[in-house]
């Protein structure tokens, strides 16, 4: 016979069947319970002890929990390792529940179902990213894509074909992904990062969806937020709906949706993130990457905005034009740029803390956060001159008037606030006369006490009058039964109010004294009471003001960026690039952003140089050649990443730049196996050159290193050949090729646009010397045997290498048939043999004098009368 499980399992077996797919948070007192499953997966992802409770089924129920106060950490790890929590609470205080019998269980309810793209505390989000939620949806023929940070209520929504859908989940980097059943989008999200959450096919219903939406927003109609198509208000209602299961009816304050124009932002697919390293490594850290590199914000809303725009580079001129407008002002003032980023650094994060607020997790602090915000906000727009860029302007006019709100949170918080408003303590002195006189009883009862003391004695007459306390009574007046006859005649006995007589004292109270008694005694809880009150008064009067205080979070955003683009232009020596609708594209003394940045922790320079892919010829493609380790993917890199920051409204790490509207970026750079899905390096390589093969217009710039060199050199030859080809006379595009295919430097005397360049390098005395300068020209050879030396391949198998390549080398020149008939002329390979020692050559009165030399031991004179000396002997050897 199996057990019947108790009251309190059997609560718990229905709240974790209610919640499928969750790990079930169970609060019991002051900790969060799991048990069954939940117990031993949650007990290895956190490395906590697993124990046992009771019997289920003749089992031993296995269990393990985690405190209350420190469960955000344990959420964090639990939602990294890819876990969705729900969270349980008590409805109820125990008490309650044991009127209802002494076996009766806390009435207990999930309150919350925590998942990696809702998430909004503090402690679990990194505070400079975006944390998104995204939903892909699909109607008949058409698809689209909608993402939401509820941490900072962005909402947006785009038009997305299948064929779309990587890239743009590649540029958002969404935490999490809801599609229909049976999507078949594992990989992609798996590929992007994103937590893959199937929902039924009713919650991507788009008229379901538009009334969704409608009610978040308490309109009849979304045509005052634009016209969107079916697929994007399925993909809208969907969030909307996970929102309300996830967070249990409490909605966050999502601002309108955007939505987001087709061909707005430059186009970069999956792999030219990856191999660009925009905004995460190829380590996988965020250090290493451009964004690294280049990020100069102060707060982290800045942070979030500059990561967007380094992600999608706008195509539209205008706005970009404005961007370099702002930066430029601000480094033409570098007194201003300094003062404004010292207020900034003052400024907290009021995206993330009004959208606390709005869902009721929000605290004191949060109400602080946004004055101090809005306060800073004040100072930097009257900073700012009248005649500021147009962004910088706009940005001013949104930090202005909420003088109001500002002097109502100023007068009611105090300095320092704490994190919980049930904690109390943070409303200020003087701005609540009750709340005052409630701690001035809690804190002070014993002189209010006193106080009425002295005037009872006054007003009786009775100097040894006095006010006691006891158990039984509570409060009391006493005085001696000598004043009982005065006391409790008229007028007298109006007041005092007779309530125990002894043998030798009388004992009064009065309506005030009993009145006062009962504040003493709740003057603590009420003292809070009113604090919570107050508390959601100022939470109210936020709230009532969140689409103002929301675009003053985005000016201030938009004000550090542009400082942070100033500060790094003038302490870096960038330069306002020139884009327009041409072709252009010229760098002068153009330099590798987080290259430079590793060089100069090594105190180390680095090599600018140009690249002109336009000189009146369309298309215009660069065939790069040159060793290993000479910088060709340097420079091909470098170039890429300067497009990406002129376009996303920064200055470039060039002397000089003028660039013609990319409307896509390609980039095939390096190569690894794929092995989850079978695929080889070279076949890696392929569907990476045919995605640009196929998708480049002719406004794209294309970046290519190495193609065909994952199979047979003549299969690679001829690949690259007719990859080369499709670019100059299909996709007609602006190129950079490098290779070590020599022979394909022809075809600059066949393409038109299409020239040789070649990273310069010097030999002396069997060594390579690199000097990473870009020159017109071909390479004459690829110095592979000196760089395979440099790299420390044995000495012998350096000599081997030689010997072939000389053979391989004159026998192309004499003609050879074939590479095969040059190799079975060759010795059977065997270890080189000692080399002949030399013949010690006699030392020289130079080399005598040096090894007598012991630098630290000279003095100035000493050295200077050395190197005179020295000069001398040179002369003598020579």
């Amino acid at each position: 016979m199996t057990d019947q499980p108790t009251p309190m399992m059997a609560q718990y077996l229905a709240i974790r069947d209610a919640n499928p797919g969750a790990l079930l948070f169970y609060r019991m007192g002051d900790f969060y319970e799991m048990f069954f499953d939940d117990a031993v997966a949650a007990a290895a992802a956190l490395d906590i002890a697993l124990t046992k409770r009771g019997t289920h089924g003749g089992e031993p129920i296995p269990m393990c929990g985690v405190p209350v106060h420190a469960a955000e950490g344990y959420l964090l790890t639990l939602i990294r390792k890819g876990f969705r929590v729900a969270i349980a609470e008590q409805m109820e205080d125990p008490a309650e529940a044991k009127k209802r019998g002494s076996k009766s269980v806390v009435a207990r309810d999930v309150v919350r179902l925590v998942t990696p793209g809702t998430l909004t505390e503090e402690s679990l989000l990194e505070a400079r990213r975006h944390n998104y939620l995204a939903a892909f949806a699909q109607v008949r023929e058409d698809c689209a894509l909608a993402w939401v940070d509820i941490s900072t209520g962005v909402f947006q929504v785009m038009d997305c074909a299948h064929a779309r859908l990587a890239p743009e989940l590649a540029r958002l980097a969404p935490r999490e992904l809801l599609a229909c059943d049976g999507s078949g989008l594992d990989d992609l999200a798996a590929d992007a990062g994103a937590a893959l959450t199937d929902l039924h096919a009713s919650a991507f219903d788009s008229a379901a969806g538009a009334r969704r939406l409608c009610a978040l927003y308490g309109v009849e109609t979304l045509d005052g937020f634009g016209s969107f198509t079916r697929a994007e208000l399925a993909a809208m209602g969907a969030i909307v709906d996970y929102l309300d299961l996830t967070q249990k009816g409490k909605l966050p304050l999502l601002r309108p949706p955007v939505r987001e124009r087709a061909g707005g932002a430059m186009g970069i697919d999956a792999a030219t993130r990856r191999n660009l390293e925009l905004t995460q490594a190829l380590s996988g850290g965020r250090e290493g990457s451009l964004l690294s590199a280049i990020d100069r914000t102060v707060t982290a809303a800045g942070a979030r905005l500059l990561e967007r725009r380094i992600s999608a580079p706008s195509r539209d001129l205008a706005l970009i034009h404005a961007r370099h407008d702002a930066v430029a002002m601000l480094v033409d003032d570098p007194r201003l740029t300094g003062d404004l980023r010292t207020a900034l650094s003052r400024v907290p994060d009021m995206d993330r803390a009004l959208s606390r607020l709005a869902l009721d997790r929000g605290g004191p602090r949060d109400l602080a956060a946004i004055r101090a915000g809005l306060s800073q906000g004040a100072a930097i727009a009257a900073r700012l001159p009248g005649e500021a860029a147009p962004v910088l302007a706009d940005a001013a006019r949104d930090l202005t008037g909420h003088d109001d709100l500002i002097r109502l949170l100023d007068d009611a918080l105090v300095a320092e606030p704490p994190l919980l408003a049930r904690d109390g303590g943070f409303v200020a002195a003087g701005f609540d006369a009750d709340l005052d006189q409630t701690r001035r009883l809690r804190d002070e009862g014993r002189g209010v006490i006193a106080g009425m003391q002295a005037d009872y004695a006054a007003l009786a007459g009775v100097q040894s009058l006095k006010i006691k306390h006891n158990n039984v009574l509570g409060y009391f007046i006493e005085t001696t039964a000598t004043h009982a006859e005065r006391m409790m005649a008229p007028p007298l006995n109006a007041t005092f109010i007779h309530r125990q007589t002894t043998a030798n004292q009388i004992r009064f109270t009065t309506v005030d004294l009993s009145e006062l008694e009962t504040r003493i005694l709740n003057a603590r809880d009420r003292a809070l009471e009113i604090e919570r009150g107050i508390f959601d008064r100022l939470r109210a009067a936020v709230l009532e003001r969140a689409a103002a205080i929301g675009q003053a979070a985005r000016a201030l955003a938009e004000i550090d960026l542009a400082a942070g683009f100033a500060d790094i232009a003038t302490g870096e020596g960038w330069t306002r690039p020139l884009v327009d609708d041409s072709r252009a594209f010229v760098i002068e003394g153009g330099r590798h952003p987080v290259v430079e940045r590793a060089l100069k922790r090594k105190a180390e320079s680095f090599v600018a140089n140009d690249c002109a892919l336009t000189e009146g010829q369309t298309p215009a493609i660069w065939l790069l050649t040159g060793p290993n380790m000479a910088g060709k993917s340097t420079f091909l890199r470098q170039n890429a990443l300067i497009t990406v920051l002129a376009q996303a409204g920064a200055f470039v790490p060039a002397r000089c730049a003028h660039i013609g509207l990319v409307s896509q970026l390609f980039s095939r750079v390096g190569a690894a196996d794929d092995l989850a899905r079978g695929r080889s390096t070279f076949m890696v390589e392929m569907v990476e050159t045919a995605a640009i093969l196929n998708q480049a217009d002719d406004r794209a710039l294309v970046i290519l290193d190495e193609i065909g060199r994952g199979t047979a050199t003549w299969d690679g030859l001829s690949i690259a050949w007719a990859v080369m080809e499709h670019l100059h006379e299909m996709n007609r595009c602006r190129a950079l090729f490098a290779t070590h295919y020599h022979e394909m430097t022809a075809l600059s005397a066949k393409l038109d646009g299409v020239e040789n360049a070649t990273v310069a390098v010097r030999e002396w005395e069997g060594e390579v010397i690199f000097l990473h300068e870009v020159r017109k020209g071909a390479a004459d050879r690829s110095y592979g045997v000196q760089v395979a030396r440099l790299a420390g391949l044995p000495a012998s198998v350096v000599d081997r290498a030689r010997a072939v390549l000389d053979a391989l080398e004159s026998g192309e020149r004499e003609g050879a048939a074939r590479p095969a008939a040059l190799i079975d002329d060759l010795p059977l390979f065997r270890a080189a043999p000692p080399a002949p020692v030399a013949p010690r050559a006699k030392e020289s009165p130079l080399e005598a004098r040096m090894k007598d030399i012991h630098p630290d031991a000279l003095s100035p004179r000493e050295a200077l009368d050395l190197i005179y000396e020295l000069k001398a002997l040179s002369k003598e050897t020579a």
